[in-house]
């Protein structure tokens, strides 16, 4: 299991993944989940992967197969994909034949092999954009009603953001809300763990403006994480019933 979320704000775009990938409670790894794809100054686009770990790892290397083909056009290549939108169809349709073909190969065992990706970034010439792709390949876009979506072990989480995240929360509110909502999905799920990713895209900069591990262990997340701890009880010590 994984939890992956992203923001889309009016000031830009924020991005934070786990890294844990488990197939059981005695097979445990740390793996990458976020992938950047950047031509600064013109676009930038980046991917947050959650499920079958060979579909997601199969996913992101036919897209960088792709990517560096000489033959490659706009209907090939996120990095010539004229709008986020068409970058967007590039990686469902490249995730949804990968998840076919490795579902028919494991037909016989039994076994499910499914994944599903949070895709953000923008463009010269246009709007940042942030897309929840289904493993089918359709997805669904962030709006202004619902500036951020998540994939993976979501539940945990989502109060954080449903309270305090609107398109004109500061970047800074919005790295807090996303650490703060990883926060309480590492006490409550144990298949998500450190370290953490997390990235942070300025809107109309077209480059990935911080990219930043967490590791375990980290003071100001640990200081962070204590100080939401003891917020929440004295808060719960005032409510009245």
């Amino acid at each position: 299991m994984t939890y992956c979320v992203g923001l889309k704000l009016d000031a830009g775009l924020v991005l934070l993944s786990d890294t844990r990938t488990n197939a059981g409670l005695d097979n445990i790894s740390c793996y990458r989940k976020m992938f950047f794809f950047e031509e600064p100054g013109e676009r930038i686009i980046t991917i947050m992967t959650a499920g079958s770990l060979s579909v997601t790892q199969t996913t992101i290397a036919r897209l960088e197969e792709a990517i560096e083909d000489e033959m490659a056009d706009e209907t090939t290549s996120i990095m010539r994909a004229p709008t986020m939108l068409r970058a967007a169809t590039i990686i469902g349709d490249t995730l949804c034949r990968t998840r076919r073909e490795i579902a028919e190969q494991c037909r016989d065992l039994k076994q499910q092999a499914s994944a599903s990706m949070i895709v953000a970034g923008q463009r010269r010439g246009g709007d940042m954009r942030l897309f929840l792709i289904y493993p089918e390949g359709n997805f669904i876009e962030a709006t202004e009603d619902t500036p951020f979506l998540q994939i993976g072990e979501h539940k945990y989480g989502k109060p954080i953001l449903d309270r305090v995240v609107t398109p004109a929360t500061s970047l800074a509110d919005a790295q807090k809300a996303v650490l703060l909502s990883m926060d309480s999905t590492l006490r409550s799920n144990l298949s998500v763990g450190m370290p953490l990713d997390l990235a942070l895209i300025e809107r109309d900069q077209f480059r990935l403006g911080l990219r930043r591990r967490i590791l375990d262990g980290d003071p100001d997340f640990a200081r962070m994480s204590a100080a939401w701890s003891a917020a929440l009880r004295d808060s719960f010590g005032k409510v009245m019933i």
